[in-house]
């Protein structure tokens, strides 16, 4: 593996979060516009306002968003220098050290 150190808990929460199909609709959403209220979130899904958050806050726990208030109303953004972790480690997987010892 790469000199690269792997927080084992992130990866596991972010691979959990991002194999949801809704929560990548989310992803998708916040990344095609840069920031999205979270009350705007709710029309952008078609979701139950109590459904959005609970996917709205797996992605903030699991830390491939980010959520910060300005006035009364809260933005979401992606965070990108987690998800920069998250693809270095699956950069691993297709390294010329695992082609190696497999055999191709």
């Amino acid at each position: 593996m790469s000199e690269l150190i792997i927080d084992q808990g992130f990866i596991e929460k972010a691979i959990i979060s991002v194999a949801d199909p809704i929560r990548m609709r989310i992803l998708q959403e916040i990344l095609e516009k840069g920031h999205v209220r979270c009350c705007d979130m709710v029309e952008i899904t078609g979701l139950s306002q109590p459904t959005c958050s609970h996917h709205i806050k797996l992605l903030t726990e699991s830390n491939l968003i980010k959520s910060r208030k300005e006035g009364r109303f809260n933005y979401l953004t992606i965070n990108k220098s987690n998800f920069t972790k998250l693809a270095r480690y699956f950069e691993n997987f297709s390294g010329a050290e695992l082609a190696f010892r497999s055999g191709i």
